[in-house]
């Protein structure tokens, strides 16, 4: 008699004879190894090295003043006016050093430069984690066609693993409703395979790494 199943109905009865069978995991550690190899470098130098692969630009800053002045200096060669800061935090370090920024969304649509700190930096591939947590919420680092960070040391972590953990001592069981993993400036390539950098959001995005 010939044999009428079909090749899906043949898979299906694979799967639930496997899933039938009890077997021992061959793999019980897999969680607990590493992805990736050793890497000798410092935190620091492996994620500007990253980030800066992706067209990320990055700038290292000794303490707030060098910081402002590092600031000051891209903003007047940018001709950067419209810069919008809502996180407090973020404001004091400015307001302490008088300088200017936008700290409601008034003329929003003609924002020059998004300026946000973040939850923490990925040093393994480059990337910032952002949560809508603070007061910059979802459009600060999504708008504007410039995205600057301010970032300290201390949230500098390997492994993306790593930062989720910091998240988490954070927050607790209040996680923020959304967590971004921001891996260089908006990109596609959609179109004929070129890329385009600034398609989906900013164009450039910055980050001020403070010794802290």
């Amino acid at each position: 008699m010939r044999d009428i199943t079909t090749p899906k109905e043949k898979l299906l009865k694979k799967i639930r004879k496997a899933l039938l069978e009890k077997r021992d995991n061959p793999y019980p550690n897999l969680e607990d190894l590493p992805h990736y190899p050793p890497s000798d470098e410092l935190n620091e130098v492996l994620f500007a090295e990253q980030f800066t692969s992706i067209s990320g630009q990055f700038v290292f800053c000794e303490d707030e003043v060098n910081f402002i002045e590092n600031l000051l200096e891209l903003a007047e060669e940018r001709k950067w006016h419209k810069i919008y800061c809502w996180e407090p935090a973020l404001q004091e370090v400015l307001t302490r050093f008088e300088y200017p920024f936008y700290e409601t969304d008034k003329d929003f649509e003609h924002a020059d430069v998004g300026f946000t700190l973040c939850e923490a930096l990925i040093a393994r591939n480059g990337s910032i984690l952002l949560s809508n947590a603070n007061m910059a919420g979802r459009r600060l680092s999504i708008y504007p066609p410039v995205h600057i960070v301010l970032a300290y040391t201390s949230q500098l972590v390997l492994d993306l693993k790593d930062g989720f953990k910091l998240i988490k001592e954070k927050y607790g069981n209040n996680l923020p409703s959304m967590i971004s993993n921001v891996t260089g400036p908006s990109r596609t390539a959609d179109i004929e395979k070129t890329l385009v950098l600034g398609a989906h959001g900013p164009k450039e995005l910055f980050v001020f790494l403070l010794d802290g």
